[in-house]
């Protein structure tokens, strides 16, 4: 039986501490819980456990990148439902987005911008009624 995603979850793989510690602070304000990862292995199966509202990955991340991650998570039927947000300093969205990342953010970090990514990941999709 297949757990329902953690709605209020958020999954992240950064390899920076200060960077790490914003975005718990950032996040955690907005009504987040959030769990790190120390590398994309790492996040892969703790998104197959934990079944986060949404994954956050830097590219540079150790033992899986964070674009390998996202191709990863999309492959896997228990996870590619799992949006996931590209958080880097490095120019690739394009990149990004051909790995299945559902957004991407540049470094440096903004709270507003960040917070306003994630959330509107989580919401879920509008059922279309039809009517007669």
């Amino acid at each position: 039986m297949q757990s329902a995603p953690e709605r209020r979850t958020v999954l992240i793989a950064e390899r920076d501490p200060s960077v790490r510690e914003l975005q718990e602070h950032f996040l955690g304000r907005a009504g987040f819980a959030v769990e790190f990862a120390g590398d994309g292995l790492d996040a892969l199966e703790r998104a197959r456990l934990l079944r986060p509202a949404v994954v956050i990955t830097e590219i540079l991340i150790p033992k899986l990148d964070g674009l390998a991650l996202c191709r990863r998570l999309g492959e896997d039927p228990d996870t590619r439902h799992i949006p996931v947000l590209v958080f880097s300093i490095l120019a690739a969205a394009p990149r990004a987005a051909e790995a299945g990342a559902r957004a991407y953010l540049r470094k440096p970090l903004v709270e507003s911008l960040f917070v306003a990514t994630v959330q509107q990941l989580i919401v879920p999709p509008i059922d279309i009624l039809e009517t007669q």
